[in-house]
């Protein structure tokens, strides 16, 4: 018997791996028998062999995008709190795996945007001048009232010498609607390389023939202006093909071919990779903790090859940016080049300096992990789409925009058209359901009718006619008077005591203008979302669908 198994040998080890092959392959066949049922899993077979063959792959990772693998950590505050401040005390969170973009969002990047945008919806015609503007950044962020900043006004944006440092005077409003071009965009190449949508179809958008991800998903005839020519299948995929005669073939979310959506990071999310504690574990157990995204508990290098370099761009004191001539230590005076310094364990460049970055949360000042420890996020408003009176769903067109004025004056499209129109869920969604009640959760267990101060037989209104709050901000009004000319309407009231409301933002990370305080990334601070300014930045995330890990980052078994 050891005679036979040494003779064979190699055929034996050659089964063995095909069986290995067969049975670990993540290409599983979906055309046949269901184990559900004993049926042809997708399609059936009726002569014509209309089947789907549909192949289960690994989410492939977006342009620009860096792998988290997520995990259990501490929020909030470890050490040094000289503010005694009590908005970030620590608590226990977890988030599921997820993408964050590499860097910050680049001048470069953003002109992209903006170019688009400028092609698709030519700002010299009247209904889409509002688009264009909307989306340009304030570069008058830059000026000082006693500094002299005129060059960085006029030339940060669009001069090519600052193409890969970090776009500044973006308000949070302004990233959140560039992550949804970067998603669509993102999208309509896939299919195109995929031979979904003809080719160079995306070079020839027009404000009636725009491609946006959830139309396509929602409502795929629709999308293009219901332009069929372009969304018809013009060559076979090798990810998802048809048998048989097949004129029009649609991806859905059930072929996994397409990306989730670019977004902002939500808080935990940002500082669990801003932390990146994945370079202090051993096993099932973090050796230590990080007061910065780098090992250590200084801002300077200790290697010999550049000592007493800042490891971060950062204001080191009074009136230094960036040491003195010859011998510029952290290598910039405002914001520096993507890439400057060295990224962080999971490899995410300027987590601690350079620019702060919105993230997706509302501000409170405390965390609720008493009601909710796993992917926190404040700010959920749940919408559904908006149907006609056959039931069919909305698509915004050039004649049915509508914007909206902030408080600030500026005026905002409130979605673009090829996008579908939303509604917020009602009681059809929220009838006995247990895990959320209406369509805005941004108050919930914090400003609430449920945990007002006020006692909820009070009347809903102050003595100042305004709906009673649980945070008493100023409240800003525009009017716009008949000739369309804007009047900012000022919140005279002496009796504000606080500028927290449901349009405030949280953004982390220290900057160039910072202490090395605020470069812990459990710091964090808030700013109304239609403001902007010269030191706030952003970056994009991604959810991860799928397996916790990557196949190459498998859980190791000790």
């Amino acid at each position: 018997m050891i005679s036979v198994l040494k003779n064979n040998a190699p055929y034996i080890l050659i089964v063995f791996t095909i069986l290995a092959f067969t049975s670990c392959s993540n290409n599983r066949d979906y055309t046949k028998s269901s184990r559900a049922t004993g049926w042809s899993a997708f399609g059936r077979e009726d002569g014509k062999k209309n089947k789907r063959k549909i192949q289960v792959n690994e989410q492939e990772t977006g342009p620009g995008l860096v792998f988290i693998e997520g995990g259990t950590f501490t929020m909030g505050r470890v050490q040094d709190d000289p503010m005694r401040d009590w908005n970030n005390t620590p608590n226990q969170q977890h988030v599921q795996s997820f993408y964050m973009d590499e860097t910050e969002v680049t001048n470069l990047m953003y002109l992209e945007y903006l170019d688009w945008l400028k092609k698709v919806f030519p700002p010299k015609e009247e209904n889409f001048r509002k688009i264009y503007e909307g989306a340009l950044p304030d570069t008058l962020v830059w000026r000082s009232r006693l500094g002299y900043n005129e060059v960085m006004a006029n030339q940060y944006l669009r001069h090519p010498a600052f193409a890969e440092y970090p776009v500044v005077g973006v308000s949070w409003i302004q990233a959140v609607e560039f992550s949804k071009w970067r998603t669509d965009r993102v999208n309509e190449l896939i299919l195109e390389e995929e031979g979904f949508i003809q080719e160079n179809a995306r070079y020839n958008s027009t404000p009636n023939s725009v491609f946006t991800t959830e139309t396509y998903l929602k409502a795929p005839s629709l999308t293009y202006g219901g332009n069929d020519s372009i969304t018809r299948k013009s060559k076979r995929s090798q990810n998802i093909s048809t048998e048989g005669d097949s004129t029009q073939v649609f991806v859905r979310r059930k072929d996994g071919l397409l990306l989730p959506s670019y977004r902002l990071p939500t808080e935990a999310e940002w500082e669990y990779a801003a932390l990146g504690l994945v370079g202090l574990r051993d096993k099932n157990t973090y050796k230590g903790r990080k007061k910065y995204p780098w090992n250590g508990q200084y801002t300077r290098s200790l290697k010999r090859g550049n000592r007493g370099d800042q490891l971060a761009n950062f204001k080191q004191g009074d009136g230094d940016y960036g040491g003195i001539a010859g011998w510029s230590d952290d290598g910039a005076d405002v914001t520096a080049p993507i890439k400057s310094y060295k990224p962080n364990d999971y490899g995410l460049y300027d987590m601690a300096g350079n620019v702060s970055e919105w993230v997706a949360d509302i501000y409170r000042p405390i965390v609720d992990d008493d009601y909710n420890d796993f992917n926190y996020f404040r700010g959920n408003v749940y919408t559904k789409n908006a149907l006609d009176k056959n039931g069919n769903v909305q698509v915004i067109t050039p004649e049915t925009i509508k914007y909206d004025t902030l408080p600030d004056g500026k005026i905002v499209a409130r979605k673009y058209p090829g996008e579908l129109v939303t509604v917020p869920v009602d009681k059809k969604e929220t009838h006995l359901r247990i895990n959320f009640s209406k369509s805005d959760n941004r108050n919930f267990r914090d400003g609430d009718k449920l945990s007002l101060r006020y006692n909820p037989s009070f009347s809903d209104v102050d003595s100042e006619g305004n709906e009673r709050r649980m945070y008493n901000s100023p409240i800003y009004k525009i009017k716009v008077a008949g000739d369309g000319s804007i009047k900012p309407q000022y919140d005279n009231s002496s009796q504000r005591r606080t500028l927290i409301d449901d349009k405030v933002r949280v953004y982390k990370g220290g900057s160039w203008k910072d202490r090395d305080f605020w470069l812990d990334p459990a710091q964090r601070r808030y700013l109304p979302e239609y403001m902007a300014t010269n030191y706030i930045g952003f970056r994009c995330a991604m959810s991860r669908v799928g397996s916790k890990f990557k196949k190459e980052n498998k859980r190791a078994k000790h």
